[in-house]
């Protein structure tokens, strides 16, 4: 008998951030725009839908500002930003929901954001801390938790411990990811075992990429470890431009679809889930072809 399956579980989509992060050619902003609509009359209750990054290294969120000034209503709407002077410009919008990053790697982190991760962390605290005292919801984002394309096996402990520190600093959430696509479940179930029994009053969501097909057997081994918070990509969207050889996010389709069959409720409609699909397939580089949307005979 499987134990600690939730009733419920809480899809965070990252496709309008993660997923179209890494492409090459421009998506027009209307049809961003659009997507973010047709992903929130779905259902989804939580994106991310930009990020303030330099345009010179990430271009495809250029267009941010606009973004964010569209945000749907009743959507926890989270914006990305890796340092202060991308804080500082979320807190000109009225969103209200702020993601900071920082990888359990070094290496990872240098070639990032310029800064090893306990440089990092010792600029991010003060800037969580006067999040917070403005009523923000801050998300934390743990990069390269299992593996790292540069150093490799990541220790436990060492995500463990980063994730403690992000906890003392005041964060709401943290998102523990599989950046490159490594994780096995044993190590899925492990981690986050672990992660739930230090800190068991914090939400803790699990990021899976699908580089090596393991995505949904790592959710099943992360949601019987507690955890029932999960970030997907429509489309299975999105890779890592600092991270060699990450592919694609798990589809919030599939995991739907699996967690549906199961008798866990998302809250989300697969049909209409399509049609957000169907909008952005057109505009990415490479062809949709997740098992769900390509079953659901309408894939590109």
């Amino acid at each position: 008998m499987y134990v600690n399956l939730p009733k419920n579980v809480t899809i965070i989509e990252v496709g309008p951030r993660d997923g179209l992060q890494n492409e090459q050619s421009f998506v027009d902003t209307d049809v961003k725009k659009e997507f973010i609509r047709l992903l929130a009359a779905s259902g989804i209750k939580e994106m991310e839908i930009t990020s303030f990054v330099s345009p010179k290294w990430v271009p495809q969120m250029r267009d941010a500002a606009e973004i964010v000034h569209t945000a749907p209503d009743g959507v926890r709407s989270i914006v990305l930003a890796p340092n202060r002077r991308g804080v500082d410009r979320v807190r000109e919008t009225s969103v209200k929901s702020v993601a900071v990053f920082v990888g359990v790697s070094n290496t990872f982190n240098k070639k990032n954001i310029n800064k090893p991760t306990k440089e990092s962390m010792e600029e991010l605290k003060p800037v969580i801390s006067e999040l917070k005292k403005k009523n923000y919801f801050v998300r934390a984002c743990i990069s390269t938790a299992f593996y790292c394309p540069y150093e490799g096996k990541i220790a436990e402990s060492d995500t463990v411990s980063l994730c403690r520190e992000f906890a003392e600093a005041g964060v709401d959430e943290l998102s523990v990811a599989d950046t490159i696509g490594m994780a096995v479940p044993t190590e899925s179930f492990s981690l986050f075992s672990k992660v739930k029994k230090e800190l068991p009053e914090l939400m803790v969501a699990a990021h899976f990429h699908d580089t090596r097909k393991t995505a949904l057997a790592n959710i099943f081994a992360a949601l019987q470890a507690g955890i029932d918070r999960f970030d997907t990509s429509a489309g299975g969207l999105g890779g890592c431009p600092f991270a060699p050889g990450a592919t694609g996010n798990v589809a919030t389709e599939d995991v739907v679809y699996m967690l549906q069959r199961m008798g866990i409720d998302t809250g989300i409609d697969l049909d209409k889930l399509t049609e957000a699909i169907d909008l952005i397939a057109p505009a990415v580089s490479r062809p949709i072809n997740t098992g769900y949307y390509q079953l659901a005979g309408t894939s590109s």
